[in-house]
């Protein structure tokens, strides 16, 4: 449906041309007092950002830079000029921004007739205008909107010397040149689609809109209707993470944006079930703090202060009134100069907005949702203090941004990530870092499962890091639920070392315990093979040691490596110890808060506490902690721990309050295929997480433990035992 505008055509000359963007089918030119603040103050971001381009003047220089260097830059400053000075022209009718677009992409017309490969391609994905073809699409996305917003004040020789020197090129460039990422479902290609479908709509070019939505071959097997249905689960995950699920929102929500306005009868954003709005939802749902989860290849920095979920925040709330978003669109503090902007600032000011629904939750991973899982466990609210997230990482490989870390999991607590994951090793368009590609380190280490809060096997990497291998398999979402009492993940894969043949087996819980301040964090890691193997299970964790339960012997004038290969080469071993039961524990104090990580030693367990760093002479990589518990020689391991946050230490005001665990001891038994974890408090009180591996709902469960009879229905429960504290 198309909606009348917000922004009434006030000035003569009307437009013709197709609307590009979500909420750019009407003009105007309105004083500031009939606007809200909100939408008020991105106007004059815009503003300011497109006068200093203007008394820069117009540079439009040859290519010859990789990411971050001052070519590279300069044509991504120019397209995002050109982006908003034709917003502004739409908005105040000031011909100077049209002007300024105008001279712009003339200039461009002078240049992009010249262009060959870029002589600092990387990639058999090389761009024109950038090092790769990537960046290519993402200036077009942008440049053809700024283009379409002033495009009828042109004359017809400017009109068509742009259209066909500038704009037919790069999207003949994107599509026809390069069917090899034109054709792809990858996050590349959603731009070039988008990118090459926005220029067809605004020329008029029924064949070009065709290819970027069917594919080359316009047969449907790939293009961007395609895309939406491959590289999202039912549940709106994308396959490669959070990261480039923030990264491809923007072309997916822009030119889902200009389809509705230009072919409403596609009905876009009801397509596969309205796939486009639950990745925007879940998109955000994927964050803690602002910031996403930081798996795959991820730079950690990303958050929802980003252009690509300004664009989508509003598209949204245009389309659903959802007034959760308006809430989000509030914590970002911006929004886009389109009607949608508009609208969403308008209710804002009214007061429409409600706390976004940040909830425990189950994603499927994979188009037809059998692919693995993403589980989200929370417990507070969402920026509040207390407010404690657990993810558990069950899901595909996530093609070539994918690592090789099935089963992982993080933990946040106290606005901090305490169980962290590595990301990506880059130093995003950084010159002095490998012109801010993926660094060697990406591969050696960030990738490498012993990088990761995941199992290895015989200190080799799940799949032997083969990505392809990898792709083939995810791992089986056992179990997931969400109670006030005890939230729980259960997940297993068998094909992460087909040679060894072994069999992984992780719950991952959240549970509440009488007495205790918070949930205490359940990790009941199994595993299973062939042969006589080594078990490391490594913990990353953030924060300062403050007390072990066990005697370890430090390197203190020597700091050796761990291993050779497969990530180990770049541990340094700062201390070894052999844990007995109930000293098996570490406590750490991060940001006033105090954790404590309690295990159970399984036979003869080395408990190893290195750092990240070792083998870096270029200072790539971050030093940060870790603790691995090794189980040697044995054809399986069960590894259970746990988790628990507790106490505060206020420097400021000289404050140390409760930096003990306030767990006495921690128990596994294991029986006729149960697992009970038992956790005992200082105060006496008893709790039990019983397992039955089970997933029908009604069957009963019985074990007897120390002389008490326990029940249970399902597949897990937490059970309240006979303690001194009842």
């Amino acid at each position: 449906m198309i909606r009348t505008g917000f922004l009434a055509v006030l000035f003569a000359a009307s437009i013709t041309q197709p609307a590009l963007a979500h909420g750019h089918e009407a003009v105007a030119a309105q004083t500031s007092a009939m606007m809200p603040a909100f939408f008020t103050a991105e106007m004059e971001r815009a503003q300011s950002f497109v006068a200093q381009m203007m008394e820069q003047g117009v540079i439009v220089p040859e290519p010859k830079d990789p990411g971050g260097g001052y070519t590279h830059e300069q044509h991504k400053r120019n397209y995002r000029a050109m982006y908003l000075a034709g917003q502004l022209f739409r908005i105040t009718g000031d011909q100077v921004y049209a002007d300024y677009v105008r001279d712009m992409l003339l200039d461009y017309a002078a240049l992009y007739p010249t262009l060959g490969e870029h002589p600092a391609k990387a990639s058999t994905n090389v761009g024109r205008l950038f090092w790769q073809g990537l960046n290519d699409a993402v200036w077009l996305v942008h440049s053809v909107q700024g283009y379409g917003d002033i495009r009828d004040t042109l004359s017809d020789a400017d009109r068509d010397l742009i259209d066909n020197q500038v704009f037919r090129r790069a999207a003949n460039f994107l599509s026809v040149e390069s069917p090899h990422t034109f054709d792809r479902i990858h996050n590349h290609a959603t731009w070039s689609t988008a990118g090459v479908g926005m220029t067809g709509y605004l020329l008029g070019d029924q064949d070009m809109v065709d290819r970027a939505l069917l594919g080359s071959d316009k047969s449907g097997e790939t293009g961007f209707l395609r895309q939406t249905e491959l590289l999202f689960s039912p549940d709106g995950y994308y396959t490669e993470g959070p990261y480039y699920q923030r990264y491809a929102l923007m072309p997916f929500m822009v030119f889902g944006g200009a389809i509705a306005r230009n072919d409403p009868d596609r009905r876009i954003f009801e397509h596969r079930d309205g796939i486009l709005l639950k990745a925007l939802q879940t998109t955000i749902q994927l964050t803690y703090g602002g910031y996403f989860f930081p798996f795959n290849d991820a730079i950690r920095d990303k958050s929802l202060n980003t252009d690509e979920l300004y664009h989508g925040v509003a598209i949204a709330y245009a389309e659903t009134r959802d007034p959760g978003l308006l809430a989000i669109a509030q914590w970002q503090g911006r929004t886009i100069l389109t009607d949608d902007g508009l609208e969403l600032s308008r209710d804002l000011a009214a007061g429409k907005a409600q706390a976004f629904d940040f909830r425990s939750m189950l994603l499927s991973d994979g188009p037809d949702g059998d692919q693995g899982a993403v589980a989200i466990l929370r417990d507070g609210q969402e920026h509040g203090e207390d407010h404690t997230t657990l993810v558990a990482k069950n899901s595909s490989q996530g093609m070539g941004h994918g690592h090789f870390d099935k089963l992982a999991w993080q933990l946040y607590d106290n606005g901090n990530e305490i169980v962290r994951d590595y990301g990506a090793a880059r130093f995003l368009n950084i010159v002095a870092k490998a012109g801010g590609r993926y660094l060697p380190e990406n591969e050696s280490w960030a990738k490498q499962t012993i990088a990761h809060n995941a199992l290895v096997v015989n200190e080799r990497s799940h799949f032997d890091k083969d990505a392809d291998v990898a792709d083939m398999f995810a791992p089986t979402q056992l179990y997931f639920a969400s109670t006030p009492e005890l939230q729980i993940s259960t997940a297993a894969i068998n094909t992460a070392y087909p040679q060894e043949q072994v069999t992984m087996l992780r719950s991952l819980a959240m549970m509440e315990v009488k007495g205790l301040s918070a949930p205490i964090i359940v990790d009941v890691m199994r595993a299973q093979g062939q042969g006589d193997l080594r078990f490391d299970l490594p913990l990353h964790y953030s924060g300062h040691i403050m007390e072990m339960g066990f005697d370890t012997q430090s390197n203190v004038t020597t700091r050796p490596v761990l291993g050779d290969s497969n990530g180990y080469e770049h541990i340094w071993v700062d201390a070894t110890g052999m844990p007995e039961a109930g000293e098996a524990y570490l406590t750490w104090l991060l940001d006033g808060r105090f954790y404590t990580y309690r295990f159970v030693p399984h036979g003869e367990t080395q408990a190893i506490l290195g750092e990240s760093g070792a083998n870096d002479p270029a200072f790539n990589l971050r030093r940060e902690p870790i603790i691995i518990q090794r189980v040697d020689n044995s054809d399986q391991a069960t590894f259970v721990s746990v988790l628990e946050s507790h106490g505060l230490s206020d420097g400021a005001a000289e404050l140390v309050v409760g930096s003990t665990s306030q767990i006495a001891s921690l128990r596994h038994v294991a029986m006729g295929g149960y697992d009970l974890v038992v956790v005992e408090t200082v105060g006496g009180v008893k709790a039990a997480m019983a397992l039955s591996y089970d997933n029908d709902a009604a069957k009963q469960h019985a074990i007897t433990f120390e002389g008490q009879e326990l029940f249970w229905t399902g597949f897990a429960a937490r059970i309240e035992l006979a303690g001194q504290g009842d």
